[in-house]
């Protein structure tokens, strides 16, 4: 699946099945349930899971949190816009490269 392809289950009933935890968590977010793409999102203890956790609390406006959870991902705080940052995230999981 790609990114587009991803983006197309969004008018779907659920999440793609095939897709891990930090990609549904992605896609709950996308349909306003930021408490259930948290519990997704905290329950992927990997870096992958951590990014997805930090985008959640930048984008809930909780920085310092969402900084802590950037250190855990290995990244840096995005500076993009967070609709921007959720498709670079979600074209990194599906592996694609920009």
């Amino acid at each position: 699946m790609d990114l587009e392809g991803f983006k197309a289950t969004l008018a779907d009933d659920g999440p793609p099945e095939e897709v891990g935890r930090p990609l549904q968590a992605l896609w709950w977010e996308a349909q306003g349930d930021w408490e259930g793409a948290h519990r997704l999102a905290q329950a992927e203890p990997n870096r992958d899971g951590a990014w997805v956790h930090a985008y959640l609390h930048r984008k809930e406006g909780d920085l310092g949190n969402a900084q802590y959870w950037y250190s855990r991902a290995a990244r840096t705080m995005a500076g993009e816009s967070l609709d921007r940052e959720w498709e670079e995230i979600a074209a990194a999981l599906l592996g694609e490269r920009g």
